[in-house]
């Protein structure tokens, strides 16, 4: 029979609680995700900027260049989502992009895969956005610094000036992003 120091038994017990406790949350199980997990199997960004070669070659000026923007901003911001993923909890990494804020707490924001995305046009496609609340606010010292959000995923959309986002998260952790 193999005998371990007590010591260990009880290092390899906490250490694996610690493992299992880190993928709940509220009680369920924390799933860790990837932006490219937000679109469907079968959808490509390539399909929606297949006229991009169109566009290219049209004079800016010409009023189909602007039909064909505006195609293409339509599709961007009709993106189709994940249904699985209503309700799930999730923990996905990203950047923040303010949008309401209470004092210097940052209550709502649009999560986005990189840096500068719906500052700079155009935003992402709508399944590359998630609208955040949460509700005690962060504090967001540089915009520049990528996060970890973790909390219940849903499929809808949130509009406004800015962009278009095809999911919304109500946040209950949120965490500096380290490999």
């Amino acid at each position: 029979m193999i005998r371990l120091p007590l010591f260990s038994v009880l290092f390899f017990s906490l250490f694996s609680f610690q493992v299992f406790a880190a993928n709940l949350l509220n009680g369920e199980t924390v799933r860790e995700m990837e932006w490219e997990q937000l679109m469907p199997a079968d959808f490509s960004l390539e399909d929606l900027f297949g006229q991009q070669d169109q566009l290219a070659s049209i004079d800016d000026f010409d009023p189909k260049a602007q039909l064909l923007l505006d195609e293409m901003m339509a599709a961007m911001e009709s993106a189709p989502v994940v249904p699985e993923l209503d309700g799930a909890m999730v923990k996905l990494p990203g950047y923040v992009v303010p949008m309401e804020s209470d004092g210097m707490n940052v209550t709502a924001f649009f999560l986005v895969p990189y840096f500068g995305a719906c500052i700079h046009v155009p935003p992402p496609p709508s399944n590359q956005i998630v609208y955040v609340r949460f509700e005690p606010g962060t504090k967001v010292e540089n915009l520049y610094d990528a996060i970890w959000v973790t909390g219940k995923l849903k499929t809808e959309r949130v509009s406004n000036d800015m962009a278009t986002s095809g999911y919304t998260m109500e946040a209950f952790q949120i965490e500096p992003y380290e490999l």
